[in-house]
């Protein structure tokens, strides 16, 4: 059994040799050149020959599953948000808890994941109101209501009951969705583009993550199908092709430019692919970006339509940080939005928009809502993406309504208007002032540089790491970056990922740090953070 796997572990090496060899003369390979495999290929099957050791992979298990048996594109599947660096402080929280006192820090601070709520941020009271009362419906017609919710709370839920079939939530809905709760978005989303919205294009989902694996596994049919993902990307992307057994073709964002998608860098990265044989089916852009915060122009999103449109591709737009926004300069436009007014029509462009409650001022994670708006596909194929909703029956109830909340929340005139305002934009102020205060104060340290969070939710600086400080990390078998941000997170409590989870051009090294602990947090982070920082530099000068 080690022999095979030896002998796996030498035909994945070959190919990606070859891979490696072919793209040596381009200034951004397909994946990241480096001395250590498993340092700079998040995305690939390495990592796990060269972490697991051969005295686990042995053929005497007493289990009729083992590592070697189980499907490959399991284990050539990586999520760094939640990677080693997560339960080592896992782990650490366990620890402080038992033995408090035991480490130089009493609490662990989370800035790993986009997870608001899980960090103090209050959720939205109307939300949260028509909610409660659609899941209680008996409560609706009780005199004690009118004092506790809200009345346009109370006139929304009973619009939402009516429309849920057996005015239950806990009843299936339709596989796309309640259609009444589609029509809803549907109107928001023509609120908000200006162009019409059909609630038929809608297909509700678990957040905007079943979405995105959906579109994977219907454009996936083999290893030479690709997917253009940028690089830095949410690691959900290589996830999902990785799963579904596609080549992740990356196109890199210029940091130097804050993060900007150039034209000729997709163009570049299209034909390398195609000259490997690849068939690249589609572009994923993430507008706000993840990790990198910008937000795109319209005028570079319709030169990214155009460059779709021309080359026959699937636009995956993933726009579930458009409520995120927080430089007066820049807003965001949807793709349907800038596709529309180009004079691009239902069967012009194939676009896919990803929508999710998660994001946002909102930050309903643990609710599981979303949708993605599907565009210029044949009936036929059509009928294969409901069929694919259909064998997961539908997406629970609650996240949809939270979705048909989120874009039609309460409007001028409404008992819950200005309270919904007031707590909306307390919100978005307070997360872009947090912003700020990280941007800032990564910028003062030595060697790090952190282009400014336009969007979104997360800083991804750069460090520049001295070779003292690459040579401790090649001896501890792992990435500078991942080296970095362990000592960081055994030093402070502060929770951080390393930009090799996401991907990286050859030679540079990052983290992603989101701007989610609660403002009263932001200034011991600072402080915890630059006084590592400050020894860290100190210890592996050169």
């Amino acid at each position: 059994m080690r022999r095979i796997v030896a002998d796996r572990f030498r035909r994945l090496f070959n190919r990606s040799f070859l891979l490696h060899r072919h793209h040596h003369n381009h200034n951004h390979p397909p994946f990241p050149a480096s001395s250590s495999l498993t340092s700079h290929y998040p995305f690939s099957p390495y990592r796990f020959f060269f972490s697991t050791p051969f005295s686990s992979m042995a053929s005497d298990s007493p289990f009729p599953v083992t590592a070697q048996n189980i499907n490959p594109k399991v284990l050539k599947c990586e999520y760094a948000v939640r990677g080693e660096v997560v339960t080592l402080a896992q782990n650490l929280q366990k620890d402080l808890l038992a033995n408090p006192g035991s480490h130089p820090f009493d609490e662990i601070l989370y800035c790993n994941i986009g997870n608001p709520q899980s960090l103090g941020q209050s959720p939205i009271t109307f939300f949260r109101e028509v909610l409660a009362l659609t899941d209680h419906p008996a409560i609706l017609d009780k005199s004690e209501t009118q004092g506790l919710f809200s009345a346009d709370a109370i006139e929304r839920a009973w619009q939402i009951v009516e429309q849920i079939p057996g005015r239950a939530t806990g009843a299936y809905s339709h596989s796309q969705g309640v259609k009444g709760l589609r029509d809803t978005i549907a109107a928001g989303i023509e609120e908000r583009d200006g162009f019409p919205a059909n609630p038929d294009d809608i297909f509700m989902t678990d957040g905007a993550s079943p979405a995105v694996h959906n579109m994977m596994q219907l454009l996936i049919r083999s290893e030479n199908d690709g997917i253009l993902c940028p690089i830095p990307q949410y690691p959900l992307y290589s996830a999902s092709i990785a799963l579904h057994g596609g080549f992740l073709v990356p196109y890199y964002l210029d940091e130097a430019s804050g993060w900007g998608l150039e034209i000729p860098e997709l163009k570049k990265q299209l034909d390398v692919a195609k000259s490997k044989g690849i068939n690249v089916r589609a572009l994923v852009v993430i507008n706000p970006g993840n990790p990198t915060g910008q937000v795109l122009s319209e005028e570079n999103q319709r030169h990214i339509v155009d460059f779709c449109k021309q080359e026959g591709l699937v636009l995956l737009a993933d726009e579930v940080y458009q409520e995120n926004v927080y430089v007066p300069e820049k807003k965001f436009h949807s793709f349907k939005k800038v596709s529309r007014s180009m004079g691009y029509g239902e069967n012009d462009v194939t676009l896919v928009s990803f929508q999710s409650v998660s994001k946002g001022y909102h930050g309903e994670c643990g609710k599981r809502g979303g949708y993605m708006e599907v565009t210029g596909f044949s009936a036929e194929v059509r009928e294969q993406i409901y069929k694919m909703a259909s064998v997961n029956l539908c997406s629970n109830i609650s996240g949809q309504i939270l979705a048909s909340l989120v874009m039609s929340p309460p409007k001028v005139g409404d008992e819950s208007y200005e309270s919904f305002m007031a707590e909306k934009g307390n919100i978005l102020a307070s997360l872009a002032r947090r912003a700020k205060t990280l941007e800032d104060a990564f910028n003062k340290l030595e060697g790090v540089t952190c282009n400014k969070a336009e969007g979104a939710m997360y800083l991804f600086p750069q460090i520049r790491l001295s070779q003292k400080a690459i040579k401790a990390a090649e001896e501890a078998k792992t990435a500078p970056d991942n080296f970095y941000c362990k000592r960081l997170l055994n030093a402070t409590g502060v929770v951080v990922v390393p930009g090799s989870g996401f991907g990286q051009v050859p030679g540079t090294w990052h983290f992603r740090c989101t701007i989610l602990p609660q403002e009263e947090k932001i200034p011991a982070i600072v402080s915890r953070l630059t006084e590592f920082h400050e020894k860290f530099m100190d210890e592996f000068r050169d």
